[in-house]
């Protein structure tokens, strides 16, 4: 299949006009200007006035269409990878909440045999190892230090799906699961932390790698004790995930963030939980209720966020027209975040539009507005 457009943003330039070639499942070449074929050979798919980006890569979500990965069923899983893909989201990992040990367990294991069926790319423990000071939409009373023995339970269980732990490293032994965690091959994130700057750094040093929600559901910046934010932005081995669905986050934080650390350490994120791509009402998020009112989650009864009811286009459009760039240039910057550097920071198959990459794009109307969906080389969204 030979698809050509106005613009092609690759995750490392704009191609325009541009052309991709693709077969069984995969890019095979990819150029702008006139594709490699005669007059006589037209497209399969001319898509004129439109943007192709890479495939979303989203690396933090709990759920969505009606379904919650805490539940762990495969109809709620696939409710919601179904509702993430019809919006780009063509790589994503399963994110758990706070549990206790047993349904913690019973959840990783029904979730480890959907990432073998290819449903997910991973597993995602957001706790339970988490700051009671910071715990947002997380059941307090199941929240405890990492122990060695439950961790080795769970890594167990996983059986090599779980991509990525958030923890606090404060806790009593949090420094010491960092250690174990990466050894096994998982990424270390901090996060729901009231963690000091020292703490954090420390954190890093044990071999952390990932900011989670960058500023939410963390100590804030003073002017005397920085907290985990500055040590997460000034180390460069770090990736720091930011959720730009215009209610976690003031776009100002998003533009100074982005300045200060460059494009390619930002990771956007839905941090989507089941409300997503559904109506106002009452959902559930791990042992909490949760109220959707004008679109915002919330714990029930508090002004405590409960995640969002984003998916990745949204926080993809609200970064380009929230950028201080130019539009090409935020354009570009915004591939990188919702595509190469989630993929990266996870250590998943390189993201972007390159040859032998996957075929997974999205195609985009000049509002940003999804039009068209290839996963794998099969249209999930025909575009148009």
């Amino acid at each position: 299949m030979l698809i050509t457009a106005d613009t092609i943003a690759t995750g490392a330039e704009l191609l325009r006009p541009g052309w991709i070639e693709v077969a069984d499942g995969r890019v095979v070449a990819l150029g702008d200007g006139a594709p490699p074929r005669s007059a006589d050979q037209p497209a399969d798919r001319d898509l004129g006035a439109v943007t192709i980006v890479p495939g979303f890569v989203d690396m933090h979500v709990h759920g969505g269409g009606g379904g919650a990965f805490p539940e762990a069923s495969f109809a709620t899983t696939k409710a919601a990878v179904e509702l993430h893909r019809r919006h780009g989201t063509t790589t994503m990992v399963a994110s758990l909440v706070t549990a206790t040990g047993p349904e913690m367990l019973r959840q990783v294991g029904i979730l480890a045999e959907q990432v073998q069926d290819g449903l997910v790319a991973g597993v995602h423990l957001e706790g339970p190892w988490l700051s009671q000071h910071r715990c947002g939409a997380h059941e307090l009373s199941a929240l405890r230090d990492p122990d060695p023995a439950e961790l080795d339970r769970v890594l167990a269980a996983g059986q090599g799906t779980i991509r990525m732990v958030t923890l606090a490293p404060e806790r009593a032994g949090g420094l010491a699961a960092i250690g174990r965690l990466v050894d096994a091959g998982v990424i270390a994130a901090i996060g729901h932390t009231n963690a000091t700057y020292e703490q954090a750094r420390a954190a890093i040093e044990a071999g952390a790698t990932v900011g989670t929600h960058l500023f939410n559901a963390m100590r804030p910046v003073h002017h005397r004790e920085p907290g985990p934010v500055i040590a997460l932005l000034e180390d460069p081995r770090v990736t720091v995930e930011m959720i730009t669905d215009g209610v976690h986050l003031h776009p100002a934080l998003y533009r100074d963030v982005t300045s200060n650390v460059g494009p390619d350490r930002i990771a956007l994120i839905t941090d989507a939980m089941a409300a997503a791509g559904m109506a106002d009402g009452a959902y559930r998020l791990g042992a909490l209720d949760v109220d959707v009112r004008d679109g915002v989650a919330r714990v029930a009864g508090t002004d405590t966020i409960a995640g969002s009811t984003a998916t990745m286009d949204q926080v993809f459009r609200f970064a380009v027209l929230h950028s201080a760039r130019p539009r090409d240039e935020a354009l570009l910057v915004a591939v990188r975040q919702s595509s190469v550097n989630p993929a990266r920071a996870l250590g998943l198959p390189p993201a972007g539009l390159a040859p032998q990459a996957a075929a997974d794009l999205v195609v985009l109307d000049e509002a940003l507005t999804v039009s068209g969906v290839l996963q794998a080389g099969s249209w999930v969204v025909q575009p148009g």
